[in-house]
């Protein structure tokens, strides 16, 4: 039977409805809506708009949580990306988004596809796309299944951004059994633009003409919003075909075109058609507006035939944009598109009455009041219930593991696939592309240059989900403070981060705990460290046969090097150079990359973090490189401070270190205290750089040569082959690839 032969009464009888999403309660408030039955259309429409992909319903409330704004916040949540001033009438644009489950079932393109959205919400803002990043999640690599979907995923990544001419500039991968069914894919873009050049998704002016542009709509993606609104079934393989497939290319002429068209004072409002394609962009664009919408699918370019009403307004058809047009100067925006090979077809109109009202071969086969779909779709608060673990967690000793022979343990630590060197990822990536990268894949923080001006700016993507799943509240407080840690190190200050929260079913009280106490968290860290929220993106339903995710809010932030005189390295630079580290260890290993090689599961307490003591250290160190007196810095974070030393001489410089510590071996070489810093300085700027930074402790010298020394307590604890050690770090990945589960 064909979808438009469904009745609206049969669609009641046989709960039709809830095959899209709906439930029984949300059927009815649609009735109510209307006054009447929807028809399949309608239904799909609304099943689309008010999934969680699209309306945030059980996730609003807890996002009004986040600080939005500030003093140089020019656009926060509630466009396609969020816009923050940084001077010389420039602004820098960014947001976050997840493709998780349309990568579990077809990595490559749910990979691909996710990176050429959050690119099209750069443009679609009016800006040029300079940088774009990842946060990555996966089970274990010893798993076939994980490895398959790592590679594709990544190749994904790689092939699509490297065809539309965007530089990959960085990122993170993090593996755990609890993403094996579910791997997360976070996507994240930055873009560039000028302050009078900035556009909206509005549909605005009564008559104005609503412009199609891109290539012609077929099946593919449809449902996809609703698909990323549901748990992973076993036989996910059926969701196929909501899985969308991208071109890179088509999208470099829309890039051009868009940002050619944007001087025209004949655009009036531009909105990319992501989730739910044509539902989502029309309707929004009208509810932001105080407008309503008509238009005429006869006129929508078809790739295929008789495309049904209901098919043509779920499908996710990549690279497509809806324009808003002054009425009459149609002809010179769509003569821009044609320039770059592109169709552009209006198809239809704004009108004064609020409604979204789709015409198919003559007949009406939608009419809904718009802002139903779009501001006033439900919200729930649902119930929330602190999960069993926690308080067992709470009561935990913070025991420092057994630790019998160092080194050992530090070849073991640099070879665990979260610490290794992620080489293996980012060598696929162009990181060079617009040649304005300065530092790429691999530091602390990616620095992008701003061209014609002495201005740069430092990116990064952060989240330990252990953390999180350990201690909500304080994990979602870490995430924000490591993500900032990362732009100061690059010699930066952090102006503003976005957001990819993603977790497990929310009506399961005990995960919707996870959510509100983490979103706390967050929000009290942000307000801490001046870093407002403005965009970001809720993926929930991240679970398999009845197991959750580790809880996993992503934080992609950015920061703003004033000088390009400031951007600092991560890696120590100059044998003879003194080596400090700001902080000292405490015994915390909850959560930690030590306690799950000795016990093999993460439990405890997370490391504390003093929101206070954080923002000082980061203003004090950020003081002294803006100084000059800092000749690289490096945050201590998975697998602690003797990670974080080995790390800085893995950058074919040649270099070593010895380095006098005091205190228990075990505690001051792996634990994850927070807020700590390692730090080279020159030692003519010795006594400048302590009366800058209060808490900086000496502990060593850089040597030239490739040995690794530490001593603890007197006693050499560590003497390694810095070759060697770097060989095992960046061969770790590589080798799990290869070898037979």
């Amino acid at each position: 039977m064909l979808q438009t032969e469904i009745s609206p009464e049969q669609i009641e009888q046989d709960k039709v409805y809830q095959e899209m999403g709906l439930n029984d309660e949300e059927y009815e408030m649609i009735k109510g809506i209307l006054k009447r039955r929807p028809n399949f259309t309608e239904t799909g429409i609304f099943s689309v708009m008010w999934s969680e992909h699209c309306s945030y319903k059980t996730s609003k409330a807890l996002l009004r949580k986040f600080p939005t704004k500030g003093k140089n916040v020019l656009q926060g949540p509630g466009e396609g990306a969020g816009i923050i001033d940084i001077g010389d009438n420039q602004a820098v644009v960014f947001k976050v988004e997840s493709h998780n489950h349309p990568s579990a079932v077809e990595p490559y393109q749910g990979a691909a596809t996710g990176v050429g959205g959050i690119i099209r919400d750069i443009f679609s803002m009016g800006a040029r796309p300079i940088a774009s990043m990842n946060s990555l999640r996966f089970g274990n690599l010893t798993n076939e299944r994980t490895k398959y979907l790592f590679t594709e995923v990544v190749a994904g990544i790689a092939g699509y951004g490297n065809c539309v001419g965007v530089p990959t500039v960085g990122g993170e991968v993090q593996f755990d059994d609890s993403y094996e069914e579910n791997p997360l894919v976070n996507a994240m873009a930055i873009g560039l633009i000028n302050h009078d050049e900035i556009q909206k998704g509005i549909a605005a002016g009564i008559g104005n003409t609503i412009l199609y542009a891109g290539p012609p709509t077929g099946r593919d993606g449809i449902h996809g919003a609703t698909f990323a609104s549901d748990d992973l079934g076993e036989d996910a393989a059926k969701d196929r075909p909501a899985v969308q497939v991208g071109d890179p290319f088509m999208e470099k002429l829309l890039i051009e075109a868009c940002l050619e068209v944007i001087h025209s004072d004949a655009l009036v409002g531009m909105q990319d058609m992501g989730a739910a394609g044509l539902t989502s962009s029309a309707s929004e664009m009208a509810s932001k507006a105080g407008t309503g919408m008509e238009m005429n699918l006869d006129l929508v370019p078809q790739r295929e035939q008789n495309m049904t009403a209901y098919e043509m307004m779920l499908s996710e058809s990549q690279e497509r944009m809806l324009l808003c047009v002054k009425r009459g100067r149609t002809k010179e925006i769509i003569e821009v598109f044609e320039k770059y090979g592109l169709k552009a077809v209006p198809v239809g109109e704004v009108i004064e009455e609020k409604v979204f009202r789709i015409k198919h071969h003559g007949e009406v086969v939608a009419n809904i009041p718009v802002d139903s779909l779009a501001e006033d779709a439900p919200v729930y608060h649902l119930p929330s219930k602190e999960a069993a673990y926690f308080k067992e967690f709470q009561a935990m000793e913070n025991k420092t593991p057994d630790v019998e022979n160092h080194g050992g343990m530090l070849k073991k630590l640099l070879q665990q696939p979260t610490i290794a060197s992620k080489e293996w990822v980012y060598d696929q990536y162009d990181s060079m592309v617009q040649t304005n990268t300065v530092y790429g894949p691999g530091s602390d923080a990616a620095v992008i240059r701003i061209k014609g001006i002495d201005k740069a700016l430092a990116i990064t993507t952060d989240c330990n989900s252990r953390y999180i799943y350990l201690d909500p509240e304080t994990g979602g407080k870490i995430a924000v403070a490591e993500a900032a840690r990362n732009i100061v190190c690059s010699g930066a200050k952090p102006i503003g981060l976005t957001d990819g929260l993603n977790f497990g079913n929310p009506t399961n009280p005990e995960i919707f705990w996870q959510m509100e106490k983490s979103v706390e968290g967050m929000s009290v860290a942000c307000t801490a460290l001046g870093t407002p929220v403005i965009s970001g993106n809720v993926s929930l339903y991240n679970q398999s046969k009845g197991k959750s995710i580790f809880p996993t809010p992503v934080v992609g932030m950015v920061g703003l090097h004033e000088s390009l005189e400031h951007v600092t390295p991560s890696f120590f630079q100059t044998a003879g150079d003194l080596v400090y580290v700001i902080g000292e260890a405490n015994p915390e290993f909850g959560g930690s990359e030590l306690q799950h090689i000795v016990n093999g599961r993460y439990e405890g307490k997370a490391p504390a973090i003093d929101l206070e003591v954080e923002a000082i250290r980061q203003k004090q160190l950020l003081e002294a490189i803006r100084s000059g007196v800092v000749e690289s810095a490096h945050d201590v974070a998975e697998g602690g401070l003797a990670v974080a030393l080995a790390e800085s001489v893995f950058a074919g410089k040649g270099l070593g270190f010895t380095i006098g510590l005091s205190g228990d071996a075990t505690v001051e070489l792996f634990s994850e205290t927070q807020s700590r810093f390692v730090v080279t300085v020159k030692e003519e700027k010795r006594a400048e750089f302590e009366r800058l930074v209060e808490d900086a402790k000496l502990i060593g010298i850089v040597t030239a040569g490739n040995t690794l020394g530490v001593k603890v307590n007197e006693e050499d604890i560590l003497n390694e082959n810095v070759d060697e050690l770097e060989k095992l770090w960046r061969g770790a990945i590589p080798c799990l690839l290869k070898s037979k589960a």
